[in-house]
Order: C-alpha cells, then structure tokens, then sequence
C-alpha cells in the first residue's frame, strides 16, 4: 500500500475524480448510444433501457444505496477501496463487448459503482473542506464533472470516422483513468469528521444504544424536510440534466443538426463553459455571495435555454446560444448547490447515507423518463419533451429560490448543533 498520505486539494482532486468518471461514463454511452443500436439492432425502447440502466439512472441509483450506509457505517475510504475496482470490470465488459449481455451487464456495473463513489466523495470533500472555503472544494467535484463531458465529447469527435471502435477507446480511456485514480487514492486518510462521529456511535453502541440510518433518516422531522428539500432541488434538475447527458445528440438530431461531428461540438461548447462557469462562478463565489441569488441565476439561466429550444426557430445560432446558456447555468446550478447543501444539512453519522437515498431518488427518476425519452422524442418531437424539461426546471428553481439554507461560512458542527441540537436526533430548525 502507498505510504503517502494525501490530504487539503490533494485529496479533493483524488476523490473529485469520481465525477470525472461517471460523468465521462454517461457521455461514452450517449456518444455511442446509435453505434450500439446499429451493432445489435436495438429498438428504441431497447435503447432507452441501456440508458436507464446506466450511471446516468437505475445503476447509479442502486449504487447510491448501497455505498450511502456503508460509507456512514465503515467510512468514507471503505468505498473508495472497493468501487472503482467494480467499475474497472464494468468498463472492460463494455471495453470488448461482442453481445448485448456484456454490454448490459457491463453498463449496470460501471453504474452501481459510480452511484456507491460519487455521494460519498460530495460528503467527504465537504467534511475535509475549511468552513470558508467549502463551496470552492465541493465546486471541484463540479469542475470533474463538467470536464468529463466536455473531454469524451471532444474525444468523441476525434474518433468520429472509427465508428463503434472509436467508442470502445473512449470507454478504456475511462478504464485508465479509474486505474490511475484507484491507484493515488490509496494515500487518502480518512475522514476526521467521521472519525468522530464513529467514535460517538461506538460509544453509544456500547451503552445499548443501536442506530439504524435509514430509519432515523425516514422519520426524523428536521431530516423529512431536508430529503424534500433537496429531491426538490436536484431530481428535478437531474430529470432534465439527465436525458440531456446521454440523449442530447439526439435531440440536436431531432432539430436539424444530423453530423455527428456538430452534434459533438455543441456539446464540447457547452461542457467547456460549465467548467468555466464553475470555476469563476461557483467556486469564486459561492462561499461569499448570497447563495440564493447565485441558484437563480443558474436557475434561470438554464430555463430560458430551453425556452428556446421550444419556442424559437430552430436555427444553428440558436442551437449555440442554447448550449452557451445551458453551459453556464449548469456551471453555478443546482447539482453543484445540491452537493452543498446535501453534505451540510444532515449530521455525519447520516450524511452518506442521505446523499445516497438523495441520488437514488434522483436517478430513478431519471431512468424512469429515459425509458421513454427516445420514443418520445421520436414520435413528439423537441417541443413536447422540451416542456417537460421546462416545467421541472421552473419548479427546481422556485424550491430552491424559497428555501435555500444560510450555512455559508458556518462549519458543519455548528450547522448540525443549530438544526439538531446537542442531543444527536433532537431536531431543532426547519429547512
């Protein structure tokens, strides 16, 4: 085992990389989504069960679940031992896939993996993070996310005339890169919140004391109204987000736009400036301006995009001003806010636990629309799934708006003590 301990931005960056890749992993799969279909002769509806199946939805949902608890029970770098290891099998089932049950199983496994990773490495960026730097630590992950895409894509583009074996090397750069991250992550201390925290439980175990998260999680007061909160926030956002990452090619294909070398530049367009609308929005920011008003204007950003989409005449510089608003409104919008709020609305013997049941609500929900989407979009075209991107985004925005937390510059001790006071459980402030 590595003997060098990582810890400050070095560790952020290592665990941020668990958004690198299960963003990456979702942007292999839509790019390659048509490829797939035409090797196996898939049906629409076959196709949307691929995507459902994937880390944008049901596999990163069971994921999620699975890690939340045990994250909480046996820490945060237990995970980190054992997922990437899953992925890895995952990528390289997909890697050399010759028939459909490779494929499947391959993208289910990468799925579960990156669901079991990614709340737990939002949970512990924000525990190592100093109180007044927080958001610019969580904007990391962020920043991971946003540049997976914006690199497959790009990528994408490159091996466009490889077909299906273009797609194969996008798939074991992803195998390289959770090789590498495996590898460096192995110097990761753990956790010195939860340290305490499990020191706390144990104790309390040892007086007779047995604490089961999901219960306490499911019918606490002060926890209710925070799941909600949050579902509210982000599976409406990631409804949309969702289809957006793994069917967004599509869509430009449904308006008009049939290269798939144009469709991939939109989106590299569009992922470059949610990098840069992270870091010089989000993490700049975040941590010294009302965190309110920054969630709006992402908000609203993101929801005049697709008023366009719907409403204007589909031209390619509407095409272009849609991703550059998108682009930017994702970089300050809801997933970075909800990976904030998530880790410092619930105590630390909860925090995994809830992020996992969080992610698992959000991407059910968005498996449950991608079994539908490409049919859907097929037979009723952009303006009518458009609608149903708008209307939950409008409702994500007013959730957020209305009932965004004041914890900035607060440390997740003095959050926790003020929602739930100094006995563990005793709820005492509302969302």
């Amino acid at each position: 085992m590595s003997t060098t301990k990582l810890g400050g931005w070095k560790a952020t960056i290592a665990v941020s990389m668990s958004n690198y890749i299960e963003a990456g992993s979702i942007i292999a799969l839509a790019t390659s989504l048509s490829l797939w279909q035409e090797y196996f002769g898939f049906s629409n509806l076959l196709v949307g069960l691929v995507a459902a199946l994937s880390a944008n939805a049901f596999g990163a949902a069971i994921g999620a679940l699975i890690g939340g608890p045990l994250g909480d029970r046996y820490g945060r770098k237990f995970i980190y031992t054992y997922d990437l290891i899953l992925y890895m099998l995952g990528t390289l089932l997909v890697i050399f896939a010759v028939a459909p049950w490779m494929l499947i199983t391959g993208v289910i496994l990468t799925g579960i993996a990156v669901g079991a990773g990614v709340p737990v490495a939002w949970t512990y960026i924000a525990e190592e993070a100093p109180a007044e730097h927080r958001a610019k630590h969580v904007g990391t992950a962020q920043l991971a996310w946003s540049l997976g895409p914006a690199l497959v894509f790009l990528f994408a583009t490159i091996v466009v005339p490889l077909g299906l074996t273009g797609s194969r090397i996008i798939f074991a750069h992803l195998f390289v890169v959770a090789f590498v991250t495996w590898w460096i992550r192995r110097g990761l201390s753990e956790s010195i919140t939860w340290k305490k925290s499990d020191e706390e439980r144990r104790t309390a175990e040892a007086g007779g004391i047995k604490r089961r998260n999901y219960r306490e999680l499911l019918t606490n007061a002060t926890n209710l109204k925070a799941l909600l909160f949050l579902t509210g926030v982000y599976a409406l956002w990631n409804l949309v987000a969702g289809q957006m990452g793994i069917f967004m090619p599509r869509v430009y294909e449904t308006a008009g736009v049939e290269s798939a070398t144009a469709q991939n530049l939109l989106q590299v367009l569009l992922w470059t400036l949610t990098v840069a609308a992270t870091y010089f929005g989000f993490m700049k920011y975040g941590d010294r301006v009302d965190r309110r008003k920054l969630y709006g204007l992402g908000a609203v950003l993101g929801i005049i995009a697709w008023l366009l989409l719907v409403f204007a005449h589909v031209t390619m510089p509407i095409l272009i001003l849609f991703a550059a608003l998108w682009g930017i409104s994702a970089g300050i919008g809801a997933q970075a806010f909800y990976a904030l709020w998530a880790a410092e609305m619930f105590p630390t013997r909860l925090r995994a636990s809830a992020q996992g049941v969080l992610f698992f609500v959000a991407r059910i929900v968005v498996g449950v629309l991608s079994y539908w989407f490409p049919t859907l979009l097929a037979e009723q075209g952009v303006p009518f799934v458009g609608m149903i991107m708008i209307g939950a985004l409008v409702a994500a925005m007013v959730i957020g708006v209305l009932w965004a937390p004041n914890t900035r510059g607060r440390s997740l001790e003095e959050i926790e003590e003020e929602r739930y006071g100094s006995t563990p459980g005793a709820a005492k402030q509302s969302v």
